[in-house]
């Protein structure tokens, strides 16, 4: 890989992506924590119990490379959210969750263009069903908290797929649907910021590190490191 390039302010391309035009992609990824949204849920969610301290450091552990292990990482900062209710979480929803800035418009150009979006998280359906519907996602995956009673038991729940999204099941997501859809990796691009998005990213057309850890913006082939979402039209037209 070629010495990373400036193509404006805050944007970095490490290699020209070929193709550059946004209509010869058919179906764009992305991420959904402090990637489509500005918070953690994850994180949110624990400052209900007066965990968010200890659950942060994990997710920061785990979304730099730190923590390898994203399926035991989950597990162990679920099991932290025990007690949480919905109620809960329905406030984190309401006054914490917003979309990234830029988001709103990237979305919208790509679905002009004909791509389907993909919603590809290892946080909560109880959120990402919630942007599913803000921003008219295609498909969403997402792993499912279970509660009983309105009460987190600090477990998931098993779903067809299996129980967890991590970074192998989003690039195994990225590839089914790019099948459903009938066309090739190549023609697929991955948005994310933490380690678990460099499998998707990998595997897809064309990778985008947006604010991301170190490692992930070393590895992406664009590199959104300051403003919004929708810079990626600077370089895709």
């Amino acid at each position: 890989m070629s010495a990373a390039t400036e193509f404006a302010p805050g944007l970095m391309v490490q290699r020209t992506p070929a193709p550059l035009r946004l209509n010869d992609y058919k179906l764009i990824a992305f991420d959904m924590d402090s990637t489509l949204i500005t918070i953690e849920c994850i994180d949110e969610i624990a400052d209900a119990t007066g965990k968010k301290a200890e659950v942060a450091a994990i997710t920061e552990a785990t979304m730099r490379g730190e923590i390898t292990d994203f399926k035991e990482s989950l597990r162990q900062r679920v099991a932290l959210l025990k007690g949480v209710t919905e109620a809960d979480m329905a406030q984190v929803r309401s006054e914490r969750l917003q979309l990234t800035p830029g988001a709103q418009t990237l979305v919208e150009a790509c679905q002009k263009a004909g791509l389907k979006v993909l919603l590809v998280s290892g946080g909560f359906t109880y959120f990402a069903e919630h942007v599913r519907g803000m921003l008219n996602i295609d498909y969403v995956r997402a792993n499912m908290l279970e509660t009983v009673d309105g009460v987190l038991t600090g477990g998931l729940i098993e779903q067809p797929w299996g129980d967890i999204c991590d970074g192998a099941e989003k690039r195994r997501t990225l590839l089914e649907v790019a099948s459903l859809l009938g066309v090739s990796p190549a023609q697929c691009i991955a948005v994310g910021d933490g380690s678990n998005d460099l499998p998707m990213m990998g595997a897809a057309g064309l990778s985008v590190a947006y604010h991301a850890k170190p490692r992930v913006r070393a590895e992406a082939q664009i590199a959104i490191n300051q403003g919004g979402l929708d810079r990626l039209l600077e370089i895709l037209r």
